[in-house]
């Protein structure tokens, strides 16, 4: 399996030491294993796992400075928390989740991979924004929501200047469009959309840059789900 990732990284610009493709090695197989006690995602296939959660998670690494802080909001299974801080472990992260038993599943990881300068918080976003608010240089999200929601959750955590990361697929034209007045409102602003395609999956990647250019208002992220229920329009 480690030839195997390291060729796949290696096509797509990233070179990977043994000890990054031991880590990812031992990471799909923890994975694996842990998957067949409780969903932690439905993508089990070697290669899957290497193409649409490993690569995929590291896709935007190079914009991310050195020694930089960052939170991953919604991790669920640690993406792209993980795979970022394997690729670049000068990078400060947070993984932040709602359920406590993939905190557990995350905790464990972190022991596994011999990782530092990483912790797992289990906690909606909402309440850790409550003594967290611009902290960190970069929020991620790989979390299946629209771009109006995921920046209510992610903003609140980013300095000025810094920049919410959102994972996306390739059809967010109509997205963006909606989530123009919100990204305003919450104190952000449209940098660029990054573009890649994975050519073994056939499929392009979208990754969409907020810079943060003001504070977020205090009363951003909403409690009671209202981001996913009433988004900001």
């Amino acid at each position: 399996m480690k030839e195997k990732i390291k060729n796949i990284f290696s096509k797509y610009g990233f070179e990977l030491t043994d000890k990054q493709l031991s880590q990812f090695e031992k990471f799909y197989e923890y994975l694996i294993e842990e998957n067949k006690k409780f969903n932690l995602t439905a993508i089990t296939e070697e290669d899957d796992v290497i193409l649409k959660h490993f690569l995929d998670s590291v896709l935007p690494i190079k914009e991310l400075k050195l020694n930089s802080t960052l939170i991953d909001v919604g991790t669920g299974a640690g993406f792209p928390g993980i795979p970022i801080k394997i690729v670049r472990p000068d990078i400060k992260i947070v993984l932040l989740d709602s359920l406590q038993k993939r905190i557990n599943f995350l905790n464990e990881a972190i022991k596994l991979l011999d990782l530092s300068k990483i912790e797992a918080v289990h906690a909606r976003a909402e309440d850790y924004a409550v003594k967290n608010r611009e902290r960190f240089d970069y929020a991620t999200s790989r979390a299946v929501a629209q771009i109006n929601t995921l920046a209510e959750y992610m903003l609140p955590f980013v300095k000025v200047g810094e920049m919410a990361v959102l994972y996306k697929s390739s059809k967010i034209d109509e997205e963006l469009n909606v989530a123009k007045n919100a990204i305003v409102t919450l104190g952000g602003s449209l940098t660029k959309v990054l573009d890649f395609e994975i050519e073994e999956l056939q499929t392009e990647r979208k990754i969409v840059l907020i810079k943060k250019v003001k504070k977020t208002p205090e009363k951003y992220p909403r409690n009671k789900n209202l981001p996913k229920t009433k988004p900001l329009t």
